[in-house]
């Protein structure tokens, strides 16, 4: 849920235009060394990974021992830019709601 919301707010503002103009304040690196500094430095790994409406990978890092989670945006032939982080993550697969109970 936390991961759509994010996806659609990066798309309503321009996602990677927007992620691109902010790259001088976030933190970019090539995505491998981006995936080894999740990794090591938060136990972080990817849980999710889709493509925003600018064909820019979007990933979702998330460590479930310790709840803290990355979300990251990468353009194609680009740097991977941290674009959001936080904690309290947890995992959910809810179904999707009866919206016509008359069926």
């Amino acid at each position: 849920m936390i991961l759509r919301s994010t996806i659609l707010a990066l798309a309503v503002t321009g996602g990677a235009a927007q992620a691109q103009a902010q790259a001088q304040t976030q933190h970019c690196s090539d995505h491998e060394t981006m995936v080894r500094h999740l990794a090591e430095g938060w136990g972080e790994s990817r849980q999710s990974i889709a493509l925003d409406a600018g064909n820019s990978v979007v990933e979702l890092f998330a460590s479930p021992e310790t709840g803290t989670w990355t979300l990251t945006l990468t353009q194609a032939g680009g740097e991977t830019c941290m674009v959001a982080s936080g904690h309290a993550w947890e995992m959910v697969a809810e179904s999707l709601p009866v919206l016509d109970e008359g069926a």
